[in-house]
């Protein structure tokens, strides 16, 4: 592990998650009452990689809040102004990349298996993405939908500038055109919780499709299929609904298919099926 390094890229606005995304960072979202940015570090972590020496997450749209929910857990980027995309953010990187193989996973990714496999057999020259089998995506990669995490080698990153720029340009296509690019497939479920949608089918994924109480909430109302966050309140029904910190459900309200926030901020979304898995 020495050779590689992890980036974890928590810098977007979040602007299709509005306006939950108004008060708190995309990466900050709790999914299961843990935010995404949590869950991130934990599939890094899984492979040993851990610390200011080993892991960095980029920062800028409401950065401040970022910088401290991590604290000195890791290496933090700051980005100033507007956020420098994907490439960008790991071209700011460069120095403390300073010429290790990089994984670099999208904090708003949900994933509920193993990333292991990204890793395995990997010759630290070539492009690997960890993909769920999606034959009729159209920009897909082998017959493979992206699923949040990729493995860069230095010689791919070195060339990156702090400007800004996306990955799936400046890196993966490139090294698919070079025959440089392979995907490990993944196995488990995978979300990319950017939409109201997927983010409701994130959340009551991780709580199993039952009840998800966090300590310190108070629900004297009816939940079902619920997630409730540290501090909310519930009085009224919520259905297939997330509640989050310090939000409130009022005695003669009925939340369905919906996020609430602080501020009585509602979001309706309808969740999503989940994908089955490849044969």
């Amino acid at each position: 592990m020495d050779a590689l390094c992890a980036v974890v890229l928590a810098a977007g606005q979040g602007t299709r998650l509005r306006p939950l995304t108004e008060y708190r960072p995309k990466a900050l979202c709790p999914v299961g009452n843990v935010p995404l940015l949590d869950r991130a570090l934990g599939h890094v972590a899984a492979l040993g990689l851990t610390g200011s020496s080993s892991v960095a997450v980029n920062a800028c749209y409401l950065g401040e809040q970022i910088v401290e929910h991590v604290g000195d857990r890791v290496h933090v980027s700051v980005e100033l102004g507007d956020p420098l995309g994907t490439a960008g953010g790991i071209g700011k990187l460069r120095d403390w990349i300073g010429g290790r193989g990089v994984l670099v996973g999208n904090a708003d990714a949900y994933l509920t298996g193993d990333i292991a496999p990204l890793l395995s057999g990997w010759d630290g020259e070539s492009v690997r993405l960890l993909g769920r089998w999606a034959p009729d995506e159209p920009y897909g990669f082998s017959g493979h939908q992206f699923a949040g995490y990729s493995l860069l080698p230095w010689r791919y990153v070195r060339d990156l500038r702090p400007e800004p720029g996306e990955l799936v340009k400046a890196v993966w296509r490139p090294a698919e055109a070079a025959g440089e690019l392979t995907v490990a497939t993944y196995r488990g479920t995978f979300l990319d919780t950017g939409t109201p949608r997927d983010y409701l089918s994130a959340n009551l994924d991780a709580a199993s499709f039952r009840n998800l109480f966090a300590n310190g909430a108070r629900v004297t109302g009816t939940c079902d299929q619920a997630v409730i966050g540290e501090g909310a309140v519930v009085e009224g029904r919520v259905t297939r609904a997330v509640v989050w910190p310090g939000a409130h459900v009022a005695p003669d309200e009925h939340l369905v298919d919906a996020i609430r926030a602080p501020h009585d901020v509602t979001v309706l979304a309808s969740p999503t099926p989940l994908p089955v898995d490849q044969p």
